[in-house]
């Protein structure tokens, strides 16, 4: 399955990594040196939550921003109380 959010469509990214060495110019060194650059992810940050979906209760992967933003309707808490003999 795929690292998609259902409602954002965040989704992995690419890109790149860039190795430096070197001073800073402005501490007093000649500067900064790319000295490599390697390809990198960047991966959202996905869950697997239960959610209400067209008046359904299904399983569905969201980012951690649309939670946080309310974009999951959560099911309601089942209110179970075993049978009293």
């Amino acid at each position: 399955m795929s690292r998609v959010c259902y409602f954002t469509g965040k989704r992995t990214t690419a890109g790149q990594s860039i190795s430096r060495r070197g001073k800073a110019k402005h501490l007093g060194g000649v500067g900064r040196k790319v000295t490599g650059v390697t390809k990198r992810k960047f991966k959202p940050n996905i869950q697997k939550v239960r959610a209400v979906i067209d008046g359904k209760v299904c399983r569905i992967r969201v980012s951690a921003k649309a939670i946080r933003m309310g974009l999951v309707e959560k099911p309601a808490k089942r209110n179970y109380k075993p049978a009293s003999d």
